[in-house]
């Protein structure tokens, strides 16, 4: 079933080429013998001697005594560049040559169904031969693209327990740690006896220092948050934000939450508890010889020794990383917490404007009255023409002389007109009156204005008022419920001193008690 389900995938993936390379250890019960070779594959038929050990990489006869002990033969991939290298049904050999290497070296079938996981994977088992049972390992990790570069490593390897020999494939990309992991698998080259030396050299890369120091960077980041947002005095004055900025901050959460979550320790030690359970595997079919060996016995009980330290290691990474995303929830919430109060605020000022737009809209209206004034300042005039026109004063007089006319009738033409010597009387009433009317305008429009002035004052002393009543009321209440100085966050039990507070701010706000809990 496993044969025919690797075919099927195997039809439906797509080849990308990379630069394919060997890496040959033999270690022989003479150590002058050892060898240790490394060199690219440059064609397709030096890829099958490779695999199959014919032509120039024909075992070289040995003298007589001199037996081969262990080894590892790899196929490499260093540097891997392809953007689909690591991508859902893709595969960086030929179909032909990703087969044959399978096939020949007894690989996992399960790798090809695998092209799609990602993050850390770890699977071990024997397969059903026997005669000669192999130990088959998969081993990888792999992300989505990242700025249009792939990334991830793969390997998947097969220990022959007759020959002690370990096969297998190993890809990674620029940005894994498989050029390093090589060279320190050809510094242990005496050791690669043992089958799990390759993925556990890997895992002490991935686990190396740099997840500590990034964990690290980020506590120094949240200090400096916590500073920025909730005043907590940790850190160097250098090292304070500069300004308050929100949308800065906010992102710098993100961020910095993102940083924390790198590497979760959890799927590590999934991988190590996967990792032990195939050393112990390994252990139940090593030959008698192999369980003598004080070498590699001294080996595995060295690795897993190390196993437990990164277990251990990951359990401490694994609460510091809690506490840090406690701590940072908390500064999103305060942070959430300053942005409803600065939208309260604002909700206020709005409304403070409102109401200066509506007072100031009243005054407005007053504006109209000044039409009226210019009525009034015309009015007397008005009136007093009116009083002079009646018949009591008429201006239209007969000639200077005297005279009559011939015809006996009056002459009202005018011609002979003199100015009444009573026209003083009109400038006499109208403009004292006029100056009146004026003066008692201006004295209730400053009269007015004064009154103004003050609504404007009492105005912005009730909306900063309102602010310090919502908040004092709000503390009040949070008091009330429960206390944080207290040890186990029991509530507060209510003091004398309290309830006659309460009181006292009631009858100065003149607020019933249900108004007071509902504010």
């Amino acid at each position: 079933m496993d044969s025919y389900i690797f075919g099927q995938h195997l039809e439906q993936c797509n080849s990308v080429e990379e630069k394919t390379s060997y890496l040959e250890i033999f270690n022989y019960s003479d150590p002058e013998y050892d060898t240790c070779e490394e060199h690219a594959l440059l064609t397709d038929d030096d890829f099958d001697n490779f695999v199959r050990q014919t032509g120039t990489f024909s075992p070289d006869p040995l003298p007589e005594g001199v037996k081969l002990q262990d080894g590892i033969r790899l196929i490499v991939q260093k540097d891997a560049v392809h953007v689909n290298t690591f991508a859902p049904l893709y595969i960086s050999l030929k179909k032909e040559s990703y087969e044959l290497m399978v096939r020949a070296w007894h690989l996992p079938f399960r790798a090809i169904e695998g092209s799609s996981l990602v993050g850390p994977f770890f699977w071990c088992s024997h397969d059903q031969n026997e005669d000669d049972r192999h130990l088959q390992i998969i081993f990888r990790k792999s992300d989505v693209r990242k700025k249009g570069k792939t990334r991830g490593w793969e390997i998947m390897l097969s220990y022959s327990y007759k020959t002690g020999i370990t096969s297998g494939f190993v890809k990674g990309t620029e940005s894994s740690d498989i050029v390093n992991s090589l060279k320190q698998l050809l510094a242990c080259r005496a050791e690669v006896r043992h089958p799990l030396l390759l993925p556990i050299i890997i895992l002490s890369h991935d686990l190396s220092a740099k997840g500590d120091k990034r964990q690290r960077d980020a506590r120094d980041w949240l200090r400096r948050l916590e500073n920025a947002i909730t005043m907590r005095n940790e850190i160097d004055e250098r090292e304070t934000y500069s300004d308050f900025d929100v949308d800065g901050i906010n992102r710098d959460l993100v961020e910095c939450h993102s940083q924390v979550l790198w590497k979760r320790p959890q799927a590590y030690q999934e991988i190590i508890k996967e990792v032990k359970g195939a050393m112990d595997n390994f252990m139940k079919y090593v030959p008698e010889h192999g369980r003598n060996s004080k070498t590699l016995m001294a080996l595995h009980d060295s690795m897993m020794g190390r196993l437990d330290f990164y277990r251990v290691k990951l359990t401490g990474m694994e609460h510091y990383i809690h506490t840090t995303l406690e701590r940072l929830h908390i500064q999103r919430q305060a942070l959430y917490n300053i942005m409803a109060q600065k939208e309260s605020k604002l909700n206020l000022e709005i409304a403070s404007q409102q109401r200066r737009v509506a007072h100031a809209t009243k005054r407005d209206g007053t504006a109209m009255k000044t039409l009226s004034l210019l009525g009034a300042v015309f009015l007397p005039g008005t009136f007093m023409a009116s009083v002079f026109s009646m018949t009591f004063f008429d201006f239209n007089v007969g000639p200077s002389d005297g005279g009559s006319s011939s015809s006996g009738s009056n002459d009202t033409s005018g011609d002979g007109a003199t100015v009444s010597k009573k026209l003083w009387v009109y400038f006499a009433v109208t403009v004292p009156l006029t100056v009146i009317i004026l003066l008692f305008w201006y004295y209730l429009d400053r009269k007015r204005e004064k009154r103004y002035e003050q609504e404007d004052v009492e105005i912005e002393k009730g909306i900063d008022r309102m602010e310090k009543d919502i908040l004092a009321i709000m503390r009040k209440k949070t008091i009330n419920k429960v206390t944080t100085w207290n040890s186990g966050g029991h509530a507060a039990s209510p003091t004398p001193n309290g309830s006659a507070r309460r009181e006292r701010l009631l009858a100065r706000k003149d607020t019933s008690l249900d108004d007071f809990e509902l504010v």
